[in-house]
């Protein structure tokens, strides 16, 4: 089987983009390039180390607008929590204005085998 686990239940998938202070393009504003690329990092860091710690699979990638966009895949309750998370709480220094979730649907198999960051 190609999936990382086996799972029970239904598979979900569901793309998301993250709008607010999400990149941290707050204190660190205005440092020369390694301070700002290590501060924009710091989303898809903590995205990709939540959804490890939830065992859901896909990718997280910083916009050039500003935002944080994705796609999540597992067990539809995994998929969940994952949802609750970037909608309510994100990493550390954000400030979540909203959320946008599309294209959720169920799958019948997992088209990623972890969860990584694009650039």
């Amino acid at each position: 089987m190609s999936a990382p686990a086996k799972v029970s239940g239904a598979l979900k998938s569901v793309d998301y983009e993250v709008f607010g202070r999400v990149q941290g393009n707050g204190g660190l504003r205005g440092l020369p390039g390694e301070g700002r690329r290590a501060e924009a990092a710091a989303a898809p860091r903590y995205t990709e180390q939540e959804a490890k710690k939830l065992g859901v699979v896909g990718w997280v990638k910083n916009t050039s607008q500003g935002t944080v966009t994705g796609q999540v895949q597992g067990p539809e309750e995994r998929v969940n929590e994952m949802k609750s998370w970037l909608s309510k709480v994100g990493s550390p220094s954000s400030r979540i204005d909203k959320t946008n979730f599309s294209n959720e649907k169920e799958i019948s198999k997992l088209d990623f085998s972890d969860f990584n960051t694009r650039y």
